[in-house]
């Protein structure tokens, strides 16, 4: 056979019969044979190459796909060890869950071994806590509150299972507070001897406030006497995590308006005013202020508040809190939108000054409610300023507005006119002080002041 090189076939040739005298038989088997032969020889030649190509190849992905068939199974094998350990640690954990429900039924020493158990295992595990409410673990923990066979130490464990219990869970506060932990807590403190148990009263305190949280248990809280209780902590406990946590219930429970009026029954207001300095709790106190102002009578015991204004005044000069700035200008705000008399106490407390300066200085939303409470005092006393004549008015007209003008200024007591001094000093002082931190143009300062005297004092 001729030897064959890939993809470099000879042509074929076919040679001439030499001569004419040849026999026919010869020439048949030449033409038969060897024309046969040459075909064979090629073809097998040229298609071999492609063959062993065809052929390679198909092993090569036979070869990928056996490796891909055994990482395949592999994973599958993986996958479903990890499938059956979690299906039997979940069994695990069920069977503990229950056992652990069980326990709380019982008696004793048990019971309370179950509830801190329960503390424990609700503390950051999700599904637990869902488990623990549907088994039934909150009715007896809630029992325990009020069982009196049990030690402070057990009540203190099933009120911090309840608290965990409820953590992120909206559907577990409610079964809380339908169970009756609200009032029984409150009667666990009424029943204490003074002083209190400062862990009992810590534990309560914490669970009022996670469930606060909740819109629905807010007026099931509010009117149960728990702000009394959360007040009387706020002003005399000596736990800064109590007095946090007291401060935040409150502010939880000020959004429901109707519990505002429980509020004002206490003496929380004035105590927020004077705490008003303390940059740990300020943001906090101002945003139950907030809430308190919304409501008219909320607006009138702020009024009515000993120095109030000059110290919600003051706090629109915290510079460093804008969060804190924010809020009290949005409380004077108010107040100045809804009572004329509180306008003229901001004005005599010089609000002015710090509204200018707000105006100019202040974040955007602190510099538009600046701007509102400017345009509020604008009106106050709006005819005491004695306006340029009139076209078509008379000059007797216009001396008789001078002559009231003028009787007006001497009935002015003297601590008046003392105070309307002191504001126009402090206007010209901080206009000043303003222009240089703005970095105005001087000429600014004389233009400011010709625009003060367009607020009356």
């Amino acid at each position: 056979m001729a030897k064959c090189h890939r993809n470099n076939v000879d042509p074929l040739h076919l040679h001439r019969i030499p001569s004419a005298s040849s026999s026919s038989t010869s020439l048949n088997s030449f033409s038969r044979s060897t024309f046969r032969r040459l075909i064979l020889d090629a073809i097998s030649c040229g298609g071999s190459s492609r063959y062993q190509r065809e052929l390679q190849q198909d092993e090569d992905k036979t070869t990928k796909s056996e490796k891909l068939c055994d990482l395949l199974n592999l994973t599958k094998m993986e996958t479903g060890l990890e499938t059956t350990k979690k299906k039997k640690k979940e069994e695990e954990t069920l069977e503990i869950l229950k056992r652990v429900v069980k326990d709380l039924q019982g008696e004793g020493e048990k019971k309370v071994m179950a509830a801190s158990e329960v503390r424990l295992l609700a503390k950051d595990d999700t599904e637990a806590r869902v488990t623990l409410a549907m088994l039934g673990a909150i009715p007896p923990l809630v029992s325990m509150i009020e069982d009196d066979s049990l030690n402070e130490d057990a009540k203190i464990a099933s009120l911090y299972a309840l608290l965990n219990l409820g953590i992120g869970n909206d559907a577990n506060k409610e079964a809380i507070v339908r169970a009756g932990a609200v009032h029984k807590m409150l009667k666990l403190i009424e029943s204490s001897k003074p002083p209190p148990n400062q862990a009992i009263s810590e534990a309560i305190v914490a669970n009022f406030l996670g469930l606060s949280a909740l819109d629905s248990n807010k007026p099931i809280i509010g009117s149960s006497g728990a702000i009394i209780f959360l007040v009387k902590t706020l002003e005399e406990t000596t736990s800064s995590q109590a007095r946090e946590d007291a401060l935040r219930a409150l502010y939880n429970l000020s959004i429901h308006h109707q519990n505002v009026s429980s509020i004002l029954e206490t003496d929380l207001v004035p105590f927020l005013l004077n705490t008003l300095g303390d940059m740990e709790v300020s943001e906090r106190i101002l945003s139950v202020l907030t809430n308190v102002v919304s409501v008219s009578e909320g607006r009138k015991a702020i009024g009515e508040a000993v120095e109030a204004f000059p110290i919600l005044v003051d706090v629109l000069n915290w510079n460093d809190s804008e969060t804190c700035q924010e809020k009290a200008v949005y409380i004077l705000m108010l107040m100045a939108h809804k009572g004329y008399g509180d306008r003229r106490a901001m004005i005599e407390a010089g609000i002015e000054s710090s509204l200018l300066e707000l105006t100019l200085v202040g974040s955007p939303l602190v510099q538009r409610r600046a701007s509102r409470i400017l345009e509020s005092l604008r009106a106050v006393d709006k005819g005491k300023q004695v306006s340029a004549p009139i076209y078509g008015m008379t000059s007797s007209s216009s001396s008789s507005l001078s002559r009231s003008e003028r009787n007006r200024e001497i009935r002015m007591s003297d601590e008046r006119r003392a105070v309307k001094q002191l504001v126009q000093q402090s206007l010209q002082s901080n206009m000043k002080r303003i222009v240089k931190r703005a970095n105005f143009p001087q000429d600014f300062v004389t233009t400011s002041q010709h625009f003060t005297k367009s607020l009356t004092f």
